[in-house]
C-alpha cells in the first residue's frame, strides 16, 4: 500500500505558466484602452509586456497610464476589473494532463490555490483540468485572510479528501508562502522550482517556509513521492 492518500497541487506556476494569465490579461486591458484612450492595442500590449519583463509588479497600470499622461487614480480600478474579469486563454504545462490522469488512478487528488475566487475559477475552467481533482479549494472562499500561508485551506482540502495530514503531499512553486501552512499541520511538501517560474530565484525566508524536497520538472514528481 502507498504511504500517500492524497496528492495536492497548487495552480499558478505549478500546473500552468502564470505569465500566460498575465499576458492574456494585458491583451484584454490593451483592447479596452484602445477603445477608451485611443492607444493602439498592439502598442499598449507591448508596453505592458515590457514593464512586466522589466520586473514591474503591483503598480503596472499606474506606471503605464502615467507614460501616456493619463491620471491613473480614476482608471486603475477599471483596468484591474478588465484584467481580472477577462476570460483567459491558458494551457497547462506539457505533460500535466497525463501526470494528473496517472496520479488520479492511485491517489486522491486535491487543489489548493490563492487568488480572487472568480479569477481562480476562470483559470481552472480555461485549463480544463477540474475533472482530475477529487477536491478543489480556493482559499478566497473564506476571504483574503485565509490565503496561504494560513493553514485553513489545507485543513479544508484534507477534510474533503478524507485524508490524514501525514499521508498527504503538497506541490507548489512559491517558497514565500506555499509551504509554511502545509508543513505546520504535517503535510509533506515539494517545491516545483522550474526555471521560468516567477519565484524560481527566490529563497524561503526561513526553514519553516522551506519545502521538504525540490524538483525542477514535473516528470520527477513520482520519484520524489518515493523519496519523501
Amino acid at each position: 500500500m502507498s504511504a500517500w492518500q492524497a496528492i495536492i497541487f497548487d495552480l499558478d506556476d505549478t500546473l500552468y505558466p502564470e505569465r500566460d494569465f498575465v499576458l492574456s490579461g494585458f491583451r484584454a486591458v490593451a483592447r479596452w484602452a484602445e477603445d477608451r484612450f485611443g492607444i493602439p492595442e498592439a502598442q499598449g500590449f507591448g508596453e505592458l509586456h515590457a514593464l512586466f519583463e522589466a520586473g514591474v509588479r503591483g503598480d503596472t497600470f499606474n506606471r503605464w497610464l502615467i507614460m501616456h499622461d493619463i491620471e491613473p487614480g480614476g482608471y486603475v480600478p477599471e483596468l484591474l476589473r478588465v484584467y481580472r474579469d477577462h476570460p483567459p486563454a491558458l494551457v497547462p504545462y506539457a505533460g500535466v494532463p497525463e501526470l494528473l490522469a496517472g496520479l488520479a488512478r492511485q491517489y486522491r487528488l486535491g487543489l489548493v490555490s490563492d487568488g480572487y475566487l472568480a479569477v481562480q475559477r476562470r483559470k481552472l475552467e480555461a485549463l480544463k483540468l477540474s475533472h482530475y481533482f477529487h477536491a478543489i479549494v480556493f482559499s478566497d472562499e473564506w476571504g483574503r485572510e485565509a490565503w496561504k500561508p494560513n493553514p485553513q485551506p489545507f485543513w479544508a482540502v484534507l477534510e474533503r479528501l478524507e485524508a490524514e495530514p501525514s499521508r498527504a503531499v503538497y506541490i507548489a512553486d512559491n517558497p514565500l508562502k506555499d509551504f509554511f501552512g502545509a508543513r505546520s499541520i504535517g503535510i509533506k511538501t515539494i517545491w516545483f522550482r522550474q526555471a521560468e517560474g516567477e519565484y524560481a530565484r527566490r529563497e524561503p525566508p526561513s526553514e519553516l517556509y522551506a519545502a521538504d524536497l525540490i524538483i525542477e520538472t514535473l516528470s520527477a514528481m513520482e520519484q520524489a513521492l518515493l523519496m519523501l
